[in-house]
């Protein structure tokens, strides 16, 4: 493979050879070639045609302290992120870091690109855009030793708020309950909501084209009809459809049941509400742009305020609440 010259080079590889391997003088030699005698001299000292190497000897960036670069080595070789989840994660810590200053810093250390895996990645599909107010509906059991919560979690797609209620049983009168409450919590109008086909949000498939199914009706689509949403249901047996609501799911008990003991029920409800308000008011998310939901849901009222039922500032928690 040929090398690369410098951009402002005045001689080839064959020329600067032809100078080392000369016995005339440097001033004949830059005459014949018309270079500068310093350029001669210096060829005819090196033993290699190949251009030194520009730039500092010893690199290294004006931005970051030491301890900051080895806080960036240390969190990419432990955690293997790309390099945006590496700048998320520690934007907090370190408010000076930029994207340009973290790549370079990356790059001087050898850390730039994550290794291959072994296994074929997934190819992951998108979203179709949609508009503020589409949720992801889904429930879940939380097990403690006192006995189990029903968890009942929704998402928005756009903005990722989330709300989450806890119910002792997930029948045909939880799903609707918890329904409405995701229709006062949320300060927009929800125009779409996704959840699978379980008991609390749809008849089973076998008996939902029966004929008492379809004059009555599950009481989940009473509440849709009533708040005029259109109520889309998963495909059978495809969770993965509803994953954003399962990925949250999965989160929230990572972050909870999987990592702490609770004593009692209360105590674990209260931890889990804690951590989606944090959640929704301090997580930075990077399919938002490194925004919190409660920062997106503003920037969302500002463009266009008619979808919102209130001002989404005045969700935020006072001093005495």
């Amino acid at each position: 493979m040929a090398s690369v010259l410098h951009g402002s080079a005045r001689t080839t590889p064959r020329v600067r050879a032809e100078l080392q391997a000369s016995k005339e003088s440097t001033r004949t030699l830059a005459a014949r070639y018309g270079v500068n005698p310093k350029t001669v001299a210096k060829w005819k000292k090196r033993t290699s045609t190949v251009d030194a190497p520009m730039g500092p000897r010893d690199p290294h960036s004006t931005v970051l302290t030491e301890v900051e670069e080895a806080m960036i080595v240390e969190f990419r070789r432990r955690t293997l992120l790309p390099l945006d989840d590496v700048l998320g994660g520690l934007r907090e810590a370190i408010p000076k870091l930029t994207r340009s200053a973290l790549h370079r810093c990356l790059q001087r250390y050898g850390i730039s690109r994550l290794p291959r895996s072994e296994e074929n990645a997934v190819k992951r599909g998108r979203f179709t855009e949609t508009k503020i107010g589409y949720i992801h509906i889904d429930s879940c059991e939380l097990r403690l030793t006192e006995g189990k919560l029903h968890m009942f979690l929704a998402i928005d797609r756009v903005s990722k708020l989330t709300y989450v209620e806890f119910h002792e049983a997930a029948d045909t009168s939880t799903g609707p309950a918890f329904l409405s409450g995701v229709v006062a919590a949320f300060p927009y109008r929800i125009h779409t909501v996704l959840t699978d086909n379980g008991v609390p949000f749809a008849d089973l498939p076998k008996n939902r084209n029966g004929p008492t199914a379809r004059l009555r009706g599950h009481r989940f689509d009473r509440v849709c009809r009533e708040h005029r949403i259109e109520h889309r249901l998963t495909k059978p047996y495809h969770p993965w459809t509803n994953g954003q609501a399962e990925r949250m799911n999965r989160t929230i008990k990572d972050a909870t049941v999987k990592t702490f003991h609770y004593d009692t029920l209360d105590s674990l409800k209260a931890h889990v509400l804690a951590f989606v308000a944090a959640y929704n008011f301090a997580k930075h998310l990077k399919a938002l742009r490194w925004r919190t939901p409660f920062e997106a849901i503003c920037d969302a009222w500002t463009k266009d305020p008619l979808p919102f039922n209130i001002n989404p500032h005045h969700l935020i928690a006072g001093p005495n609440s």
